[in-house]
């Protein structure tokens, strides 16, 4: 195996015939899922002793594509993250099924504060007051508590939104009941790219209305794939997913700026006119 795998590839407990499979292959079967033609598979690899390596090749019982169950587990982590940059469906499927990653809660938390930070800098940039020092800075910290909040409730809405459609469309969606729970952590890990609105505020220049247009395409795409890869449906009822959902998103913004609840949806992020 090349050095960039070694970080990944644990060894597991030997067998009676010295081999030993994927950490927890024993212990469940199928847990694991080929990145090329997304069939269950019961092992990534098997270490036959003396760190001699072999990579498991697909042989479902069903369709199998004869290739390597997941050639990202002996990849650098910056080569997969890169892939999934790219949006490749193979580098999801090995971020989902073949790994353990629980910083999903963590992630959407940081994404949201990213989001009512940008905002709640868009409403003070746009707003002088001039009220005395405490009254201001009291008056900004419940502005940025009110455009997290609303941050929030607007990805519930398009969350929400999402598996609306996919309920009712689940005959057409899968074959059996979909993990809904597994969805939902795609969609928030898929939402990462809203990492970039920091340095977009920044890094301010002339084209940073662009700059969060194309954040916020990204983020769509890489929510697509997600519901895409996770769900193993086409590529036309996980477009319609997406519209649901921001179909929702874009009737509670409508909500919030007729109860003018959201002083700063002018110059929000995504809704702004001027953008």
């Amino acid at each position: 195996m090349g050095n960039g795998g070694r970080s990944v590839l644990r060894p597991g407990k030997g067998d009676a015939n010295g081999v030993a499979e994927t950490p927890g292959a024993a212990s469940a079967s199928c847990q694991y899922r080929c990145i090329e033609c997304n069939q269950e598979a019961k092992e990534l690899y098997r270490d036959y002793n003396h760190g001699v390596l072999k990579i498991t090749i697909c042989v479902s019982y069903q369709k199998s594509c004869q290739k390597p169950v997941d050639k990202y587990i002996e990849y650098d982590p910056v080569i997969i993250l890169i892939n999934a940059i790219l949006c490749k469906a193979q580098a999801y499927r090995h971020i989902l099924f073949n790994t353990k990653i629980n910083i999903h809660g963590k992630l959407c938390m940081f994404c949201l504060l990213c989001e009512a930070y940008l905002r709640w800098w868009q409403l003070q940039d746009s707003s002088q007051n001039p009220a005395p020092d405490d009254l201001i800075r009291y008056a900004k910290e419940w502005d940025f508590y009110r455009m997290f909040a609303i941050a929030s409730l607007e990805q519930t809405a398009f969350f929400i939104g999402i598996f609306t459609f996919l309920w009712v469309e689940r005959p057409m969606t899968a074959k059996k009941k979909p993990n809904l729970v597994l969805l939902l952590k795609a969609l928030l890990l898929s939402s990462y790219g809203k990492l970039l609105l920091i340095p977009a505020v920044i890094w301010e220049h002339d084209y940073t209305p662009l700059c969060l247009r194309l954040i916020k395409a990204f983020v769509l795409t890489s929510n697509f794939q997600a519901i895409r890869v996770t769900l193993n449906i086409n590529r036309k009822l996980s477009l319609l997913a997406i519209l649901s959902g921001l179909l929702l998103e874009s009737a509670v913004v409508c909500f919030f700026q007729r109860m003018e609840w959201d002083v700063g949806s002018d110059c929000a992020i995504y809704k702004s006119q001027d953008f």
